[in-house]
């Protein structure tokens, strides 16, 4: 008996998920350093929007000491949330804290999808939006943005009334291009009376405050049902590699929530680190002038570049579409020469790389490299 039950289980699995395109991450760093024959000390990473300037010394320091490593974390991450709630203005009841943002995006999801059920999302954008929405069930309504990045809302909402989808999924800055949503576009959305989940991976690297406070929607779910805002500790304060976000939700998600969360999902040690950076906030605000600062100065070099056509950018990194060479092949010299970028080929996305802020330093080797590929095209 037990043979053709689980030959009926392999055929549903594999049904089930067949159509469904894989993710594709990032590869680890050390991985591909020995790949092209380099120490990991010798690369420069650009490829991943990570923060080049790494932990705050006193989240370092809160590492070092961290106790109770063997013992499960607080189920309920309160001295997280309560860290969160000081340094965000925001009642504590109204946050959630997960393993990074990508965590929250798909319990979100999770929650609100019945199987065939959609979201709109407005690629090119974080994929995966997307991608949680069909393991969970549902359906992923692409409408496209205009070429310039900008959103289409004519067709967003003739899909809203149509399809009626669950919610709508977008990042401000959006990922790829880092262009912001602007307050006049995200209030017609939230007319519409869909649930908006608004993904604020990237704020404190725009122009509005020190760290993005003036730009941020943070409060807006204390007032709005129909609106989530999420964050993450992954980007401003450098913690990409022990996975701590959180979300502000309106009051009546927050039970349902809490029901299905895994109990232990953010680890003791990167809640001491990620409450140890909003004590050192002014070494955090710091480094992301910093890194404002050199995104002008590598949206400038990188405009000298006549076959790089670089795009505005409010987030930690610049796309860049690339004109008359492959940008799979550009992708592939810098690799050559211990730089790596990314690099896009997709219907929506055609030939474009995009290069995350890192140090001065990695974007002189850059520029350098860029220009012997210039000239060596000639």
């Amino acid at each position: 008996m037990k043979q053709p039950l689980i030959k009926d289980l392999q055929e549903q699995v594999s049904r089930r998920f067949e159509q469904i395109p894989a993710y594709v991450p990032i590869e680890p760093f050390e991985v591909i350093a020995e790949r092209v024959g380099r120490s990991p000390e010798q690369i420069i990473k650009l490829d991943a929007n990570e923060n080049p300037y790494g932990l705050a010394p006193q989240a370092k320091k809160a590492l070092a000491d961290l106790r109770w490593g063997n013992i499960y974390p607080d189920p309920e991450s309160r001295a997280l949330r309560q860290a969160i709630a000081a340094y965000m203005g925001v009642p504590v009841e109204h946050i959630v804290a997960g393993a990074g943002a990508d965590e929250l995006i798909d319990l979100i999801l999770r929650v609100i999808l019945r199987p065939n059920d959609s979201v709109l999302v407005a690629p090119p954008t974080f994929g995966m939006y997307a991608f949680d929405a069909r393991i969970n069930g549902g359906q992923a309504l692409e409408i496209p943005r205009n070429r310039d990045f900008s959103l289409n809302l004519e067709e967003m909402r003739r899909v809203v009334r149509d399809n009626k989808p669950s919610a709508i999924l977008l990042a401000s800055p959006n990922n790829p291009d880092g262009g912001m949503l602007t307050p006049l576009e995200l209030e017609e959305i939230l007319g519409w009376g869909i649930l908006v989940v608004l993904d604020e991976a990237y704020i404190e690297f725009s122009d509005g405050g020190q760290l993005g406070e003036q730009a941020s929607q943070i409060h807006q779910p204390l007032k709005r049902d129909n609106l989530v805002v999420l964050r993450t500790f992954s980007k401003w304060a450098g913690l990409a590699g022990l996975r701590v976000g959180f979300g502000v939700f309106p009051q009546w998600m927050l039970p349902v929530l809490w029901k299905v969360k895994q109990p232990y999902n953010v680890s003791v040690a990167a809640s001491a680190a990620a409450i140890a950076s909003l004590q050192d906030l002014t070494c955090l605000i710091e480094r992301v002038q910093k890194i404002r600062s050199e995104r002008v100065r590598l949206y400038q070099l990188l405009a000298q570049i006549d076959w790089l056509e670089p795009i505005p950018s409010q987030a930690n990194f610049i796309l860049c579409r690339v004109k008359g060479r492959s940008a799979k092949a550009v992708k592939a010299e810098l690799m050559k020469k211990g730089i790596f970028v990314r690099y896009f080929d997709t219907p929506l996305l055609q030939n474009f790389i995009r290069v995350s802020i890192g140090l001065p330093q990695h974007h002189d080797v850059l520029f350098q490299a860029l220009k012997e590929m210039e000239e060596e095209h000639l």
